[in-house]
Order: structure tokens, then sequence, then C-alpha cells
């Protein structure tokens, strides 16, 4: 399979640089920036891989001219991959604009134009950042799995921009309509709603203070002591403590004004157009390798307005997560065949409890999010020398891990994705950096060495679930590509959604139950990937709806 890289050149022109897989220059062409989209439809009918310098600089503009592509390699993406992973030598990919490479960030922004003013990436090689980072994976003692990892990373940047493109379903008038039932009518001139209100006024007097302002944590709190409760703060959970008649409207105004701030008249003007909500997704925004979005809190959206996502007509939505995606990525990439068999339960904790190592789901749950996120004290700690000697593998592999870490060694993810030095800066994540608090009294060091533990515990199994989350959304855009027949990536089954364990696919009617299973088989194809034949199962729970809300 060809590579076609693509470079911006002055004056609104474009370079396409034809060359084999290994890198071997095979001819140029130059074309205006106009003729691209044109240039891009015609070549993807046979197989190619696009190479660019970041996926959010080319494909939006691309995707607004109805071509979709099937295969990148996003180098932001791979870079920052590379630049951490133990099994790359670094010296392959420094030269002087590595520091641009590492500090490139992705364009989050409605304008599509392929010449952004003053772009960082123009300064920047693309060529020999192409040919650095072929040579790099080449000398790896893991190209196979590195290999893995960047081309699900880049294909994780194409679902990315298809999603922003095509956008979720979003009702402006059911959203509205369940702010108004929740918080009475939209005020005028930015005042409260009439429910706020109400429960502002209660507040005031069950503390016996007019004037106080409950927005105000600093008021808020003096306003309490006054009244003679012992709180230091207003976290919800410090209230439920408190035997007081403020405490439920308290609750209740906190609660609801949070949804007004976060997903409120403002959020629906915002962030709803043309019936869709378009965010930013940022594959690999977290240093695990796992999503974060930027614009309207898509990675965060409450189960209130939920119901205003709703299909369009003669559509439906396919919502699918996997269950307990995390403990069974743990047994299989430590081959704990005691652990995959209590996976083979659709709840993998029962399937504990069956085996014996516990008594009830309840230690299980705990147990195993003790062993994955460092509470090895208290309940959960009580829970880990059963679990050890049923799953040592499992338990072994995160006990290490978090040794490694407090050594303050780098530990890796199943395809070779590092954690960061502890002490190293972010735009130098080969930077040896120093173990955190050496220069510290030794129990702040002990304390620090202990919580980054914990951090490198964690990293290697959240991040390893994140390599199969970007498999599975790699295999499944194709499959739902193949199964829509004709017309432009709107027109056929797409992924509008993705929150690290979870996907919602927008598709006609008349195909759900057809995307229904191949939602499934990706999931299978995700597990084989990066497991092989390990005896280990991802079931999912899917469900086809008309809102986002009835999934449950």
């Amino acid at each position: 399979m060809n590579r076609l890289v693509l470079v911006r050149r002055g004056e609104g022109g474009v370079e396409a640089r034809e060359c084999a897989d290994d890198g071997t220059p095979e001819g140029t062409t130059r074309l205006p920036a106009a003729d691209l989209p044109a240039f891009v439809r015609d070549r993807e009918r046979e197989p190619v891989r696009w190479v660019w310098d970041d996926t959010t600089r080319w494909y939006p503009a691309l995707l607004g001219a109805g071509v979709r592509v099937e295969r990148c390699t996003d180098l932001r993406l791979t870079h920052a991959v590379l630049r951490r992973s133990p099994f790359v030598d670094q010296e392959l990919l420094a030269t002087a604009d590595t520091a641009g490479w590492d500090s490139l960030a992705p364009v989050t922004a409605t304008d599509e134009a392929l010449f952004p003013l003053a772009d960082p990436a123009d300064r920047l090689d693309v060529l020999l950042e192409h040919e650095r980072q072929l040579s790099a994976l080449a000398a790896s003692p893991e190209r196979g799995r590195l290999g893995l990892l960047v081309a699900a990373e880049s294909s994780g940047a194409l679902v990315a921009a298809e999603m922003t493109h095509a956008g979720l379903p979003w009702r402006a008038d059911v959203h509205d309509r369940l702010l108004t039932d929740l918080l009475g009518p939209r005020p005028g001139g930015g005042g409260r709603p009439a429910v706020l209100e109400r429960l502002a006024g209660e507040v005031r007097a069950a503390l016996d203070d007019p004037g106080l302002n409950p927005d105000s944590p600093v008021e808020l709190v003096r306003s309490l002591q006054r009244a003679g409760l012992p709180v230091a703060d207003t976290r919800s959970w410090t209230l439920e403590q408190v035997d007081h008649p403020v405490v439920a409207p308290l609750l209740e105004y906190k609660k609801l004004s949070r949804l007004l701030q976060a997903n409120g008249w403002n959020w629906l003007d915002t962030w709803v157009r043309d019936g869709r909500f378009r965010s930013w997704f940022l594959p690999g925004g977290v240093v695990t390798g796992r999503w974060a979005a930027t614009g309207g809190g898509a990675l965060s959206v409450p189960l209130q307005v939920r119901p205003a996502a709703i299909a369009d007509d003669g559509w439906r939505f396919v919502v699918a997560d996997v269950a307990q995606l995390e403990p069974r990525v743990l047994a299989a990439m430590s081959g704990d065949t005691a652990m995959a068999e209590a996976a083979r339960a659709r709840d993998l904790y029962e399937g504990m409890v069956a085996s014996g190592a516990v008594a009830s789901r309840a230690d299980a749950k705990l147990g195993m999010l003790g062993a994955m996120y460092g509470g090895t004290r208290g309940e959960s700690g009580r829970m880990m020398p059963r679990l050890t000697r049923r799953y040592p593998r499992a338990i072994g592999l995160v006990e290490e891990a978090a040794r490694a870490g407090e050594r303050g060694e780098v530990v890796h993810t199943l395809l070779g994705r590092g954690s960061p030095r502890p002490g190293a800066s972010a735009g130098n994540p080969d930077e040896p950096g120093e173990p955190p608090g050496a220069a510290e009294p030794a129990a702040d060091r002990d304390r620090r060495r202990r919580a980054w533990g914990r951090f490198t515990r964690n990293f290697v199994v959240q991040g390893t679930g994140a390599e199969w989350a970007l498999c599975w959304l790699a295999d499944l855009r194709n499959r739902l590509w193949r199964l829509g027949g004709e017309g432009a990536l709107e027109q056929r089954p797409h992924l509008v959604f993705f929150l690290h364990d979870e996907v919602v696919v927008h598709a006609p009617g008349h195909l759900a139950d057809a995307v229904a299973d191949e939602v499934r088989a990706s999931a299978a194809e995700a597990g084989r990937l990066l497991f092989g034949g390990f005896p280990v199962d991802f079931p999912l729970d899917v469900a086809v709806v008309s809102s986002w809300a009835d999934a449950g």
C-alpha cells in the first residue's frame, strides 16, 4: 500500500509526495488546495494511507467537501506516542524541530480553512518527521505492537473528526422543556430561574441570613458556621453529614445550579446548531491514551439532559458499552487464566464470587478497584490477600507497576505507550527528571512516591483499556462504512459519541440490528488484535433506542 504525504506549500498550494510503505519516494503531485478534495476522492478508489502533520488540520475540510478517507498517519499523535515509549531509541527522533513537534497542539476551531494564519505546523518538516518515525518504528524491538498502537491512534483521529463533523443529534426544544420542568421558565436579564430562586429563599430562611448569596462558597461557609454547623466546605458529602433544615434545599440548589451552569440555556445556545451538538474530541488527550474533549463538556453529558439526544426521524441510536473493561483487560494482559475464567460471566465480579475468591460482589468490586487504583488499605486492602492468592498474575502485574513507579521508572501499556517520567516536563518527555520529592523530608518523599506508584499502577491498565477501545473504534468505523451502501458519511451508519468504553452510533432504522451485530463483532476483533487467542470475553450491553436516555 502506498503512502501519500501531504504538505501545505505557499500561496494556497498542496504537495502530495507519494512513497512506498517504507518511505521510498515515488513521485510528487502539486495542486491548489481547492482541488485537494477531488484528488483525495480519486485516490481513495485504491488502498492508500494519507500522511499529514495533524488530522485536525486536514480532515475537517475534506469532510466538509464530502470526502471520507479510510487510513491516515497522524504525525502529531504518532510523535507523542513514540517520544514516550520505552521501546523507541529517542536519538532517532531528535532534530532541530523535535521541540516543535512536542508542543504542536490540535486545532479546535470552527474554521475549516486548510491554510490558517500563523500556524505553527507550517514551521515543521513533515517529510523529515515521517522518515524519522518510520526509522524509529523499524528499529524498535516492539515494532509490531507500536505499529498497531500508532495505526489505531491515527484511526481514532479520523473517528474524532467525523464525530465532530456529523454531530450528535440534539433536540433544542426538548432540552428547553427539560430545563423548564426542572428550573422554571428561562429568566431574562441573567437572573435565577424560579425554582432556584425559591430554593435560595429556603436556604436563607433556614440560616436566618436574608442577604446570603448561595452561589458564593465563602459566604455560604460563613453562614453555615454562624448557624452552628461544623463544616469547613460546601461539598455535598460534607453537607450530607449534617442534621439541619438547610441541608435538603441546599443540596437541591447545588444540584440544579450545576445543571444550569454546565448544560443550561447558555450551553444550548452555544453548542447546539442545526439539530446537532458538536464538540471537539481529542484522541490521546489524557496521558494514559484516553480521549479528552473541548467544548460543551462532551465527556460529561448529565443524565438529566440526555432525553434531548433524539435520533432523526427514521433513524435509531445503537448504544453499546462494555462491562467492566479494565478488569477484563488486566486479566488478558497479565495472562491470568483464573481471572479470565471469572470474566466468562457477564458480570466479572459475580464470576469472582462463584470462583470462591471473595464472599460477595461488593467485596470483589471493592478489591479490584483497590488493586487497579491503589486503594490497598482499609476495606479494599482487606480483599487483597484473597485476590492475590486467587489471581496472582493479575495482581502481580499491577503491584510491580506500582513498585516501578515508586522507584521512578517508566511503565508501559500492552502496546508500548510509556508513562511520563516523574518530574519530567511536558515538552521534554524523555527528560530523566528526578523521583518525586527527592529533596523533601523522608515522610513527604515516601508519600509522593506512593502516590506516583498509584498512578503507574493504574496507568498500565487504563492505558491498555484505551488501546482496546481504539481498536474497537477503528474496526467499527470501517464496518459501518461498508454496511451503509452509498452516500456521504452522514447518510450511512456513523459514530456520534464515544466515552472510554461506550459508543453511540446513529443509524437508519432498517440497519439498526445489523449495526448492533457489527458493534459486537468489532469488540471481539479488538480483543483478538490485542490479546490473540487468550480466552477473555468483552461482553457488551447493546440497546437500539430512539433517545440516548432510553439506553439505560
